[in-house]
């Protein structure tokens, strides 16, 4: 069924009876052509552009959880493209423009809003280095406006300008920046690839890869194996368990980040602000509550929770930054399973055993990726060559030196 206003007045003048899930709860096949594993955003996303662009739809998506479980529901929601290196500036450029015609391409509300993301400065040198990034910007077609502190205060006039420890000078703004659903991006994806052919096969962990002569035909899950002519690794946190089944060890470290939600209020904050002298963002959900973050936690963990110190580190942030906020309740708060890269850039591409494929690394930069990791993972599985944005994100970088350094934001927390 086709979303729309006519299936919507049909379906409230029938009571609501007729709506029929937004996807099949299939069962594995014995095989396909390819197997995508990791049923987050990065893999549906995927799985729907192989169908959708390159007409491969005997694909299956296993996922050893259900479908939104992993890190794609585990974010603060924000997109943008404010890059400075041009291994990145491209490839997120190209994500921010499948964003901004998502809904109408996968006939699903995924509510993005474009609301802004606003960088603050407290610093000459800070200032010196978001001109930097915004003329890299401005040249690669991005936009990008640098403020002075007066235009941020018309802004964000609840912020402390002058009484805190780092005052506030001004800020790089990118308005096409902002914020999307992130359940709605799992189940939007999931729908949209469901209609093309694809199965989703939820509650199916992969416990073993099989491989002969070098290359990979299949996996054994716990609903039993499943062969496949090629096999895309999507696994965020735990793609260093997946390829250490074929031997592989990667360049990359699992952490938890944390994220959390306050209570609902009132209209505040209508974009997104990062603290500039500390590592914290914030934006409010259309239920009114605060969503915001700040560093990963300093050790190596799986566990999709956080510990104590950091979260009394984001809430000094926090306060820094908006002391109004020491008035609300936090109201929840979760951990996501980061695979943070040595150089804080992704990887997209073949490894070194034949048919198996690999999206990992996406540290910070995982949930507003999605579209463009799903659009570039296909093409290199299709077409068995990288798409033209994503060419610099090699897996064998860290052996050659060509690094993508964007930030320094690798796995050590001290380099945040």
């Amino acid at each position: 069924m086709r979303y729309s206003v006519f299936s919507l007045l049909a379906q409230t003048l029938a009571g609501h009876k007729g709506w029929k899930p937004a996807w099949r709860d299939a069962a594995p096949k014995p095989e396909y052509d390819v197997l995508v594993i990791g049923g987050g955003g990065h893999g549906l996303a995927t799985a729907y552009y192989l169908a959708s662009q390159h007409g491969i739809s005997n694909v299956a998506v296993i996922e050893k959880g259900y479908i939104g479980s992993g890190n794609v529901g585990r974010n603060t929601t924000i997109i943008r493209s404010n890059y400075l290196l041009p291994g990145n500036t491209p490839f997120y450029e190209h994500a921010m423009k499948l964003w901004e015609g998502l809904e109408q391409d996968i006939n699903y509300n995924a509510m993005v809003s474009q609301r802004g993301v606003l960088n603050l400065y407290h610093s000459d040198a800070q200032r010196d280095a978001y001109a930097r990034r915004g003329n890299a910007m401005r040249l690669a077609g991005v936009d990008a406006e640098l403020l002075d502190r007066e235009q941020v205060r018309a802004m964000v006039p609840f912020l402390n300008y002058e009484t805190g420890r780092f005052p506030i000078q001004g800020g790089l703004l990118q308005r096409r920046g902002g914020s999307v659903r992130h359940d709605a991006v799992a189940w939007g994806y999931a729908r949209a690839a469901d209609q093309r052919g694809v199965d989703i096969v939820q509650n199916c962990e992969v416990t073993g890869l099989s491989i002969e002569n070098g290359r990979v035909t299949g996996v054994e899950t716990s609903r039993g194996p499943i062969k496949a002519k090629k096999i895309a690794l999507a696994v965020a946190g735990n793609s260093s368990r997946l390829t250490a089944m074929a031997g592989m060890r990667l360049p990359i470290e699992s952490h938890v980040l944390q994220a959390f939600v306050s209570e609902g209020v009132k209209p505040l904050i209508d974009n997104v602000v990062t603290y500039g002298a500390g590592h914290f963002y914030v934006s409010q959900s259309d239920k009114g509550g605060l969503v915001f973050g700040g560093d990963i936690d300093g050790y190596n963990s799986y566990a999709q929770r956080g510990n104590l110190p950091v979260i009394e580190d984001v809430m000094e942030s926090a306060m820094a930054l908006w002391p109004g906020v020491g008035r609300l309740r936090v109201l929840r708060h979760w951990g996501g399973i980061m695979d943070m890269s040595m150089d804080g850039s992704p990887i997209i591409d073949h490894t070194p055993v034949d048919g198996l494929y690999l999206n990992a690394g996406w540290c910070y930069g995982g949930f507003k990726a999605t579209p463009a990791s799903g659009w570039c993972f296909a093409h290199l599985i299709a077409r068995d060559e990288p798409h033209p944005v994503a060419t610099a994100f090699r897996l064998d970088r860290f052996a050659t030196g060509r690094v993508i350094d964007e930030k320094g934001v690798g796995a050590q927390p001290n380099l945040h």
